[in-house]
C-alpha cells in the first residue's frame, strides 16, 4: 500500500519556489512561503491520520469447499457478517466492527476454512512527479524502439481497459478509440475522467497517431476500455479495483493497466488471475516510494518500475523481488484532460508503456497465451543494471521491436502438462475435523484449473491461484486418507500430483478403565511353607499389562514390566506364622489389579 505523495511534492513546490526566487529573498517572501508549507504540511498530516482502507470492511476469501453457512459461522465468531461478493473470484466484501479491520482480517488469515483476508485498503494513484512541461518529444518511443515495432502491427483488434479515474472520451486523440466501459465507483456507464490520472495513462496505450494531432502512443489501433475505479480524489479500493478486472476480463478486454500499487493485495491479485484465465494481461505499476518494497514476486500480475530518457532506474521508482520488468516513465508526453496535453512522471506511465507492448503482441498473434506475451516481454527486455534478472529493472527495459520479432517465431503448440503438488499437509501428518489442503500447479502456458481427490474421489476444483482447498475429515473413517491433485491447461493436457496419505484421527480412543487380573499360581493360600520357596505371579489385561510387583507382609520384595513373576523367597530369616504374599499389576491407564495369598511358616 502507498500513500499520498502530497509531502513530497510540497516539498518539491518549496523547492523550486526557492530556486526562481534569485539569489536573495525578503523577509516577506520567507515567511510567505513558510506560511504556505505550514499550511500545506498539516493537512498532509491530516490525511496521514485517516484509516487507511475502508472503516468496518475487509475482504474474505473462504478455501474452496467451504460453504457459505460455514462461511458465515467463521464469520460470525470474528464478528463479521457478508454484505456482498464479487462473485467471478469468490471474494466477499464482510462487515467488521470499525477499527477492528486488520486484527479480524489476520485472525480469520490464520483459520483452516479461509484463504486469506484483507483489510479494503484505499490506495492513492501512482500520481504524476511535477516536472518540466515543455517535454516536445516523446523520447521513449524510439528507445523503445517502437518505430520498428509498427512495420509489423498497431495493436488492431485488442481491447485494453485502463483502471483508472476515467478518460476524456472528447479528447480529440480519443476519437472513435473507446469502446463502452464501466464506472465502478458510482455503478454506471459514465467513465468520464474526474481527476485527470486516467487520461494521461490511456494516453500512453492508445493515443491516436498518424492523425497530425498531439501525441503518437505506443499501440496506436488499440482500443481503449475506461474502468473507473477511483473516488473523485484519485483513490481507489482494492474491492473496486478487482470488480473492475473482472468486469473487463466479462467484456472483452485482453490487457488490463492498473496504475496503482496492488501487487501485493490478495483480492485484486485473485481477479488479475480471473482475468488472465479470460486470455488477458494485467500490469501494475511499482509505486513511486523510491524505495524497496517487501512485496513478493507475483505470477499473475507484471509489475513495472520506471526508468529515465538515460535509461537508468527514475529515482523514485519503487523497486524489489516483485519487479517484472521495467519501461520508460520519467518525462512522458500523453494526453491530459480537457483536450490538453501534459509530460508527466511515475510509473503510473511505466506500467501502460509495457501494456501497450503486450497490445502489441497479441495483435501480431492472437493465439499467444498470456503466460507467452509475459515470457516474450522478459526474454527480448534489454537488461539493464545488474546482470540478469535484479530488483531494480527485473528482467529489463521493455523493447518493443525485439518483442514484436519474438512473437513472430513464436508457435503456440502446447503438449506439457502442468505440475502438480499437494504442500500442505505433510505426508503422515493426523488431522481430525476441517483440514486446509494447499495445492501448487505451474504449467508452460497456463493452468486452467486443479482439482482435489481424497480416496480417488473428487473434493472440489477450483479455477483460482493460489489453489486452496478445505476438506472436512469427519466425513472419511479414521485411518489413512491419500490426498492426490490434478491440474489441467487449456489444451487439454493432465498433470497428477504424487499421492499424500495421511491419517484422520477424528473418533477419541476408548477409555481403558479396566485392570489387570492377577494370579499367584505358587505357594497356594492357606499352605505351609519352609526354607525356599518359590513365588510365581501372573496377570493379563484387556490392553497390556505394563508391570507386576510383590510384596511380603507389605514390603516389596520383586518387581518385573513382563506380565509374569517368578523368584525365590528364603523364609529362614521370617518368624513362625502366618505370612501375607500381595501380587499388584498395572496397564498402560494406570489400572491396578491385585491378588493376596496367606501361607503359614
Amino acid at each position: 500500500m502507498s500513500f499520498p505523495k502530497r509531502p513530497a511534492a510540497t516539498f518539491s513546490a518549496f523547492r523550486a519556489c526557492v530556486a526562481s526566487a534569485g539569489p536573495v529573498l525578503s523577509l516577506w517572501s520567507l515567511a510567505f512561503l513558510g506560511a504556505v508549507l505550514f499550511s500545506l504540511l498539516l493537512g498532509a498530516t491530516a490525511w496521514a491520520q485517516k484509516p487507511p482502507w475502508a472503516q468496518g470492511r475487509i475482504l474474505v476469501q473462504a478455501r474452496v469447499g467451504v460453504s457459505d453457512a460455514e462461511l458465515d459461522d467463521v464469520l460470525f465468531e470474528h464478528g463479521g457478517r457478508r454484505l456482498g461478493a464479487l462473485h467471478q473470484i469468490r471474494v466477499h466484501v464482510v462487515s467488521v466492527p470499525p477499527r477492528a479491520e486488520e486484527a479480524v482480517a489476520r485472525a480469520l488469515s490464520k483459520h483452516p476454512k479461509i484463504a486469506f483476508a484483507e483489510p479494503d485498503a484505499l490506495i492513492p494513484p501512482d500520481d504524476t512527479i511535477p516536472n518540466d512541461p515543455k517535454y516536445a518529444s516523446q523520447w521513449h518511443l524510439p528507445l523503445m524502439k517502437a518505430p520498428a515495432a509498427w512495420d509489423y502491427t498497431l495493436g488492431d483488434g485488442v481491447v485494453a481497459a485502463v483502471l483508472d479515474t476515467g478518460v476524456d472520451g472528447t479528447h480529440p486523440d480519443f476519437v472513435g478509440k473507446l469502446v463502452p466501459g464501466w464506472n465502478m465507483y458510482d455503478n454506471n456507464a459514465d467513465t468520464s475522467d474526474v481527476y485527470g490520472h486516467g487520461t494521461n495513462v490511456a494516453g500512453v496505450i492508445g493515443a491516436a497517431a498518424n492523425n497530425a494531432v498531439g501525441v503518437a502512443s505506443l499501440a496506436w489501433n488499440t482500443k481503449i476500455m475506461p474502468v473507473r475505479i477511483s473516488q473523485p480524489d484519485g483513490y481507489a479500493y482494492y474491492s473496486t479495483i478487482a470488480s473492475g478486472l473482472t468486469w473487463a476480463a466479462d467484456h472483452g478486454a485482453r490487457v488490463a493497466n492498473i496504475s496503482y500499487m496492488v501487487t501485493g493485495s490478495s483480492t485484486v491479485t485473485s481477479a488479475a488471475n480471473y482475468f488472465r484465465q479470460k486470455g488477458g494481461l494485467v500490469f501494475a505499476s511499482a509505486g513511486n516510494t523510491g524505495a524497496f518494497e517487501s512485496t513478493p514476486e507475483n505470477p499473475a500480475i507484471i509489475s513495472v518500475s520506471a526508468t529515465t530518457s538515460t535509461d537508468t532506474k527514475a529515482s523514485w521508482s519503487s523497486y524489489g523481488n516483485f519487479v517484472d520488468v521495467a519501461a520508460p516513465g520519467s518525462g512522458i508526453l500523453t494526453t491530459a484532460r480537457g483536450g490538453d496535453y501534459a509530460s508527466v512522471s511515475g510509473t503510473s506511465f511505466s506500467s501502460p508503456a509495457a501494456a501497450a507492448v503486450g497490445a502489441l503482441l497479441f495483435s501480431l498473434n492472437p493465439s499467444l497465451s498470456p503466460d507467452q506475451v509475459e515470457r516474450l516481454l522478459e526474454e527480448t527486455a534489454v537488461d539493464l543494471g545488474t546482470a540478469g534478472w535484479d530488483t531494480f529493472y527485473g528482467h529489463g527495459r521493455v523493447d518493443a521491436q525485439a518483442a514484436v520479432l519474438a512473437a513472430l517465431e513464436t508457435k503456440p503448440v502446447d503438449i506439457e502438462a502442468p505440475v502438480v503438488t499437494v504442500t500442505s499437509p505433510a505426508a503422515g501428518t493426523k488431522v481430525s475435523g476441517t483440514l486446509a489442503v494447499d495445492v501448487s500447479a505451474s504449467d508452460n502456458v497456463g493452468v486452467l484449473r486443479v482439482a482435489l481427490y481424497a480416496n480417488g474421489s473428487l473434493v472440489a476444483e477450483t479455477s483460482e491461484a493460489p489453489y486452496r482447498f478445505s476438506l472436512d475429515t469427519t466425513a472419511f473413517a479414521d485411518g489413512s486418507l491419500t490426498l492426490t491433485a490434478k491440474a489441467w491447461d487449456k489444451a487439454g493436457n493432465e498433470g497428477v500430483s504424487k499421492a499424500v496419505a495421511v491419517t484422520v484421527d477424528n473418533i477419541p480412543d476408548p477409555v481403558d478403565s479396566q485392570p489387570p487380573v492377577v494370579t499367584i499360581t505358587s505357594p497356594a493360600d492357606g499352605s505351609v511353607v519352609s526354607k525356599k520357596v518359590t513365588i510365581s505371579i501372573q496377570a493379563t489385561d484387556n490392553v497390556k499389562v505394563t508391570g507386576i510387583q510383590c510384596f511380603i507382609d507389605g514390603v516389596i520384595k520383586a518387581s518385573t514390566t513382563a506380565s509374569t513373576l517368578s523368584f525365590s523367597w528364603n523364609t529362614s530369616n521370617y518368624a513362625s506364622g502366618p505370612h501375607t504374599i500381595k501380587a499388584v499389576a498395572v496397564d498402560a491407564a494406570g489400572n491396578e489389579g491385585t491378588k493376596s495369598v496367606t501361607v503359614i511358616k
